[in-house]
């Protein structure tokens, strides 16, 4: 007779080996970062990871997939909300706060480091698209409300808000001693700057 999967603890136990993964390829880089390191870090066995992903490049995709179903799940979870410039601002507090995390600058280097690979490439345009697709439909209230500049179309002043997030990532994981969490303010500054009303 088949054993039966606990589906919450099979999920419990996949999202334990996600994080660790996320600790030892921010620590590590892609290529110095072993299933074994990882396994060590989660408190597992090497057959109970291969269960679950049958490579380190597959848990690293699972961590892209797994921030993009996070990013739907907090547009979503908008929804009804009468202040559109308040939702682009919360997202961007939003954003920010997920920058702070001291793992972010090593895990975009690991992730920079297998970025021409197909599934990889793939995994990050479905991130950015529902980024973007998130915001357009706040950028177009916000405008229609007089929230926000309306001088910029909106898919172009989405793609800006972009440009500023991705740089600030960049930054982060290019510059050593660039620290989210005391740059978090500037940055929401930035946006907030971006996204105002023109006078005049």
């Amino acid at each position: 007779m088949a054993r039966t999967i606990d589906p919450a603890r099979h999920e419990a136990r996949r999202m334990v080996i996600i994080d660790a993964a996320l600790t030892r390829f921010a620590a590590d880089g892609f290529d110095r970062a072993t299933t074994a390191a990882i396994c060590r870090t989660a408190g597992i066995g090497s057959g109970t990871f291969f269960h679950y992903f049958p490579t380190k490049l597959d848990v690293l995709l699972a961590i892209l997939e797994l921030g993009t179903a996070e990013t739907a799940a907090w547009f979503a979870a908008q929804q009804g909300r009468a202040d559109a410039g308040g939702v682009l601002g919360d997202y961007v507090v939003h954003a920010a706060t997920e920058y702070a995390d001291p793992r972010v600058a090593g895990f975009v280097k690991a992730v920079g480091a297998v970025m021409n690979d197909e599934r990889v490439a793939a995994a990050l345009a479905r991130d950015e698209a529902v980024v973007a697709d998130g915001l357009l439909p706040w950028v177009r209230a916000a405008q229609a409300a007089g929230e926000v500049r309306s001088d910029v179309e909106p898919a172009r002043l989405c793609a800006w808000v972009l440009v500023v997030l991705d740089g600030f990532l960049g930054r982060l994981a290019g510059e050593t001693g660039f620290d989210a969490a005391a740059e978090q303010d500037m940055l929401i500054d930035t946006v907030q700057r971006l996204l105002a009303v023109r006078s005049g």
